[in-house]
């Protein structure tokens, strides 16, 4: 049965990842761009929120969208034009998505995931400033690398790539990430309150969790180099747009 159960989870997600690879397979970054930095309609431009450089914001709990992958991203966006996933950080990604047209998410999504993919941490000493709890980094490491088998967490590391710099198209970038917006959302994926993740792999993991847990492995990914050590070169990871 663990056999069968195996081959039916690889069986699973390859059939997502063929579905998200087929999703807006072409965008146009130049009307991603504008929609970016100037909005269209009623939907604001998406700087306002998420920065001019796409790095997000900590005081904002925003996340950083820059390098992220593409196919992932317009997931997101769909996600969030038809209510599967539920905006309660801003509270305006779902209307602003809504207003959006398909072309526009995709050419968007495709913008974002052309910025940059080098790595920018969060500032902790801003972060403990906002007044929120931090962890230690070293222990983050461990769960990163290795999970924690006796508590039923799985490495970071066996779905998001090395360091968590992604593994596309399923598997998002959460190594250089927004300290504030990785705690958040590994909170949601545990209450619940999120929930659109292949097979529910988020939800199971988070739920093993402790608020400890969190803030370690947030700290530890947030500043988590894209490279190993003496190799300068990175994967491409992520498919052309």
């Amino acid at each position: 049965m663990h056999l069968i159960t195996k081959v039916s989870t690889v069986a699973t997600l390859f059939a997502a990842s063929a579905a998200f690879a087929a999703v807006g397979s072409q965008g146009n970054i130049e009307n991603g761009k504008n929609i970016y930095m100037n909005g269209k309609g009623d939907v604001p431009a998406c700087n306002s929120c998420h920065g001019q450089d796409a790095m997000g914001d900590d005081a904002l709990g925003t996340p950083r969208l820059a390098g992220q992958g593409y196919v992932f991203l317009v997931k997101q966006l769909e996600d969030y034009a038809t209510d599967k996933r539920m905006d309660t950080t801003m509270y305006i990604m779902n209307t602003n998505a809504k207003g959006l047209s398909a072309q526009d998410r995709v050419d968007v999504s495709a913008y974002a995931a052309s910025l940059s993919k080098e790595l920018v941490s969060s500032d902790m000493a801003q972060v403990k400033e906002l007044g929120n709890p931090v962890g230690v980094r070293h222990l983050g490491k461990g769960i990163v690398m290795y999970g924690a088998v006796s508590r039923g967490i799985p490495s970071c590391y066996s779905c998001h790539g090395f360091n968590g710099r992604g593994a596309a198209p399923i598997y998002p970038m959460i190594g250089g990430q927004k300290y504030v917006y990785l705690v958040s959302q590994m909170k949601k994926w545990r209450d619940g309150s999120r929930a659109n993740d292949a097979m529910g792999q988020m939800q199971a993991v988070a739920k093993n969790l402790t608020d400890e847990d969190i803030y370690n492995v947030a700290t530890y990914l947030t500043s988590a180099p894209r490279t190993t050590m003496g190799n300068s070169r990175v994967p491409g990871d992520y498919p052309d747009h």
